[in-house]
């Protein structure tokens, strides 16, 4: 007699060990919102997802191309553009009555003041309450733009787009 085996295939991403998720159901089904943010070539993106049994609710999506309308005339992926993406985003959340989240890196491996970190230290500079280690962060001169004034000579309005996005958001 032939008995048959059934073999059950593990999801894709499990498989390649890209996701744990045991892991990644208990740190969503937690009571505070993350703060997702994603380095990509050109963009930063910076989202506060909530979590929700039929699909995750993106309350709140920044984009780092947004910060052309507040003035700012650098490039999109840059440790400046992280720390104003996180900046701003803070800012829409603390509009929509949200004060806490966690963050939520992904795949990007956390490497000691990423940019992903600037996204956050723009999150947490912007209002919101997120738990970290100082020792992550990137300086404050390199997210304010100062470390490339000196290298290039150009100068950075860091300063004056935080200024446009107090002045904007949240009216």
């Amino acid at each position: 007699m032939v008995q048959k085996t059934t073999y059950h295939m593990k999801r894709r991403r499990r498989r390649e060990a890209r996701t744990n998720y045991h892991k990644r159901l208990s740190a969503v089904k937690s009571a505070d919102n993350r703060l997702v943010a994603r380095v990509l070539n050109n963009t930063v993106v910076a989202q506060i997802i909530k979590y929700n049994p039929k699909g995750d609710e993106t309350v709140i999506n920044t984009r780092s191309v947004e910060l052309k309308k507040y003035g700012w005339k650098g490039h999109g992926s840059n440790s400046p553009a992280a720390y104003l993406t996180g900046y701003l985003c803070a800012t829409k959340a603390q509009g929509k009555g949200i004060k806490t989240a966690f963050l939520d890196i992904g795949r990007h491996t956390p490497v000691k003041e990423a940019n992903v970190f600037a996204v956050l230290k723009g999150a947490i500079d912007g209002g919101l309450k997120i738990n970290h280690d100082a020792k992550v962060m990137p300086p404050e001169d390199r997210v304010k733009g100062r470390l490339a004034d000196s290298n290039t000579g150009k100068k950075s309005n860091v300063d004056e787009v935080i200024e446009n996005i107090k002045k904007k958001v949240n009216k």
